[in-house]
């Protein structure tokens, strides 16, 4: 006998079979569409509801004999079956998870909003019945109230999808983003409805607009402290950082976020606590509403008593003694308690800076990478404390394994040559952030990314590894610039990541054999017709692998003529030559900062019929010795946060005029005579310092000084060559008497010397302050504003470093890998240049490349 059941499988009685309790809720929801939603037409095709209820099937394996999907319009119906695992032909074993899993594949790309399964069972035979309830798809989402530019911001920022379903969720989470974009923006009582439209075309597709009233910015008027008796509210206010009243200092953020006014509390406290007041608290806080533009914030604070160190013990250390622990530590009995200043020389918490010496950093610079510090506090009177000071030092770890993972284009061995951390030597946290400075400084990985993997793998071995991202270091230049009355092009290569040694292998050149961090430049510059230039120079930074002494090579040619067309000839011309060799170290003392440069040059100066110039015929010969010393602690190339860089370089060329035999005060010495050999000794001395302003170290605060002298060893024989304009943006492209070109802002090229032969000395002060718009790989930005000042001067003895022309400005930087830095800046100048009576004024100001 055939017994028939009809049985309809209920998602809910499944699920809670033979599912856990997270997965059984989820798959055996409904979705219902609110209110908000009833003019939208979607399909409620559902199953008979008066189908009979699950009541007795017997456990064996079934065959699957059909498949029916009942309610689906608009998708597939053979990709539904597929995806779900329902396919006809195939056997099932009843009962088991089989149902809800295929439940669950169907729920997954949020279709539908109901989906329930049904069977006929038949001996051993089962026809499948699947009851969906398609959801409506959003064709396009559309934005009223807002401008169509800040539409697509808000695209962007909610990342919104055509034929993303239509659920209750969806809308209401954008809505709750888009209050929140703009309560970030200052519009605290934005409010946001949304209108959902049938689609004209499409079935089962809506409109949705979400019709946004931003309403008026909201600023903060003002800030009220109750209950502080130490600190005035003026004090108090200082020690918010991001959230601020009105004042006249109108460029500080007066928009009130909740992140911001949490850290400025704690900011609070921690100035509190910073002045011996450790019990100080925030008792309540309120924010209020002056009028419709304006708010109120009121916090009332409990100072406690101002308390004082009476002890300080040390427990636990064996390896440093406690006179050497004291020293560093530089608190003493009597002193104020200040937390901050404690937890800073110990380096815990979050005044832990890696880059400064601190307790915790002499213990992990000699090994002890698990060592802890903990100071704990003993209240012993009304305003009195004993400090006692726990160190855990664990034991010493060695390196085991140095890895490095991400580098396709630079050699592992380039890599490892530049590593202060090594297999086999103990760990040392110093080093690993020297190591971190100098992969940045190579140029050929994205810094942001630089970060050391530390792993531990016993009690006393850790691994170190250097995820790295590549950038493009490659650069290909093309500028323009005006200079002595004519526009003057330039373009130039440079491979910075060059492989000498693989120049003549098979397979290498793709596009060129690279891999060795070797430099080649190449440059050219012409105004089409009467000036030329052709310079080329290679550098080797580890000259034969073994240690890091670099190798430079250079040498360029120029001309400058009267054949102003193609198809004239030059009477007159002004032609120069050059080739410089030099080696560079890396020193160890003072500190690794430390690097020494020293280069050998010989340039040739050859003139004709030139009248323009203090020599107009004859040949000029310049042999010279250069030297530098540099220092360099920045952390990034492009936007340095941190750190500082040093430059004293000295050029020198023998005295000829000693031994020659030459009166070099006769009159009647000729040019050719009195210039045949270039005599001068050349100084410079630059600076620049990096200071973060705020905990992320986003604003930068940046101070430059320099200044720069030619001397003369016979005040006869002064050299007219190697001398120094001021003034600009240094980007006229045009340099043939081998000067120095200083830019300074705010001024026109060459403006500040104080005759036609350019200047002898000068000086130059900048004050920038940096924030950064945008820090990629693929292209980095940094707005800026300046304060700039600087003169040229026509002997050392009218030489000033406080006579000198101002200006302040603004500017932008862009850093593309192909291209290098590009920038753009207007100045004001306060002050007139030499020869005029009013001042410099406005001045736009063009940059290419790094400078310092």
């Amino acid at each position: 006998m055939i017994r028939e059941i009809k049985i309809f499988i209920i998602a809910l009685i499944a699920s809670v079979a033979f599912m856990p309790d997270g997965i059984a809720q989820q798959i055996g929801t409904q979705y219902t569409i609110g209110n908000e939603f009833d003019n939208v037409a979607v399909d409620t095709t559902l199953f008979n509801p008066n189908a009979p209820m699950l009541e007795d099937v017997e456990p064996k394996m079934y065959y699957i004999r059909k498949v029916n999907l009942h309610g689906v319009k608009y998708l597939n119906h053979d990709i539904l079956k597929s995806s779900a695992g329902l396919i006809e032909g195939d056997s099932v074993f009843l009962p088991s998870n089989f149902i809800p899993n295929a439940m669950q594949r169907l729920w997954a790309p949020r279709y539908f909003s109901n989906v329930q399964i049904g069977a006929t069972i038949e001996g051993d035979s089962l026809d499948l019945e699947i009851f969906l309830k398609e959801r409506a798809r959003i064709l396009n989402w559309q934005f009223e109230g807002v401008t169509k530019s800040k539409g697509d911001d808000l695209r962007d920022v909610l990342k919104l999808k055509r034929n993303t379903e239509l659920s209750d969720y969806i809308i209401d989470k954008n809505i709750k983003l888009i209050k929140e974009h703009y309560s970030e923006k200052g519009f605290r009582t934005c409010n946001v409805d949304v209108r959902i439209n049938n689609d004209s075309i499409y079935e089962q597709c809506v409109n949705v607009t979400f019709v946004i009233d931003r309403g008026p910015k909201v600023r903060v008027g003002e800030i009220n402290f109750i209950g502080n008796n130490e600190f005035d509210d003026k004090r108090l206010r200082r020690t918010f950082k991001k959230t601020h009243q009105k004042s006249v200092l109108f460029f500080l953020n007066r928009k009130l976020l909740e992140e911001d006014y949490e850290e400025d509390k704690l900011k609070l406290l921690d100035f509190y606590n910073s002045q011996g007041f450790r019990n100080a608290n925030i008792i309540r806080d309120s924010i209020y509403y002056i009028d419709d533009e304006t708010l109120g914030v009121d916090i009332e604070v409990e100072e406690g008593n101002r308390f004082y160190i009476r002890n300080i013990k040390w427990v636990g250390n064996s390896i440093y003694e406690t006179s050497r622990l004291e020293s560093m530590l530089g608190i003493h009995s009597g002193d104020v308690y200040d937390k901050k200043s404690l937890h800073k020389r110990l380096g815990i918490g979050r005044e832990m800076n890696p880059e400064e010496m601190s307790i915790a950093t002499l213990y992990q610079n000699n090994g002890y990478l698990m060592s802890q510090i903990e100071p704990a506090e003993m209240v012993v009177g009304p305003d009195s404390l004993d400090v006692e000071i726990r160190i855990f030092e664990g034991k010493p770890f060695t390196v085991n394994n140095v890895g490095i993972t991400g580098n396709m284009r630079v050699n592992d061995e380039v890599i490892r040559r530049e590593l202060y951390v090594r297999p086999g030597e103990l760990y040392n946290r110093g080093l690993l952030m020297q190591t971190m400075r100098t992969l940045m400084g190579m140029g050929h990985f994205d810094e942001q990314a630089i970060i050391p993997d530390v792993q531990p793998v016993s009690d006393e071995l850790v691994d170190v590894n250097w995820p790295l991202a590549e950038k493009a270091s490659d650069q290909f230049n093309i500028a323009g610039g005006w200079g002595s009355g004519t526009f003057v092009g330039s373009v130039g290569i440079t491979l910075n990541n060059l492989s000498m040694r693989d120049f003549f292998k098979k397979g290498a050149w793709r596009p060129y054999p690279s891999g060795q961090n070797q430099k080649l430049s190449i440059s050219g510059q012409t105004n089409g017709t009467y000036y030329k230039a052709l310079s080329l120079s290679f550098t080797d930074p580890w000259l034969g692998g073994k240690r890091p002494n670099s190798f430079t090579i250079s040498g360029y040619i120029s001309e400058q003529n009267n054949a102003y067309y193609v198809w004239q000839d030059a009477s007159m011309h002004y032609r120069s030559m050059g080739l410089a060799m030099g080696f560079g170290k890396r020193l160890q003392w003072p500190d690794p900062y430390f690097t020494f440069y020293g280069e050998l040059g010989y340039q040739r100066y050859g003139l004709k019929g030139w009248s323009s110039f203090i020599i107009s015929d004859g040949v000029a010969n310049t042999l010279a010795l250069k030297l530098v010393l540099q220092r360099s602690s920045v952390d990034a190339p492009f936007y340095s946060r941190s750190g500082s860089e040093f430059t004293v370089s000295v050029q020198a060329t023998p005295p000829f005029s000693l031994w020659d035999g030459k009166n070099y005060s006769d009159p009647k010495l000729s040019d050719q005579d009195r210039y045949r050999w270039i005599e001068y000794h050349k100084w410079l001395l630059k600076g620049r310092w990096y200071f973060p302003l705020t905990q992320n170290q986003n604003l930068v605060l940046m101070l430059g000084a320099e200044m720069g002298y030619l001397g003369h060893y016979n005040k006869n024989k002064v050299s007219p060559f190697e001398r120094f304009e001021i003034g600009g943006d240094g980007m006229t492209g045009y340099n043939i008497y081998g000067v120095d070109i200083i830019a300074l802002r705010g001024y026109e090229d060459g403006a500040l010397d104080p005759s036609n032969y350019y200047s002898v000395a000068y000086n130059k002060y900048t004050v920038e302050l940096r924030y950064p718009v945008i820090m990629k790989p693929s292209s980095s930005i940094y707005v800026l504003g300046f304060l700039e000042g600087g003169n040229g001067f026509n002997s050392w003895k009218e030489f000033s470093p406080f006579k000198i022309k101002r200006s302040a400005g603004v500017g932008v930087r862009l850093y593309l890998p192909i291209v290098g830095m590009i920038g753009v800046d207007w100045g004001y100048g306060f002050d007139p240049a030499y020869g005029k009576t009013q001042r410099s004024g406005s001045q736009f100001h063009f940059v290419l490349g790094q400078q310092f």
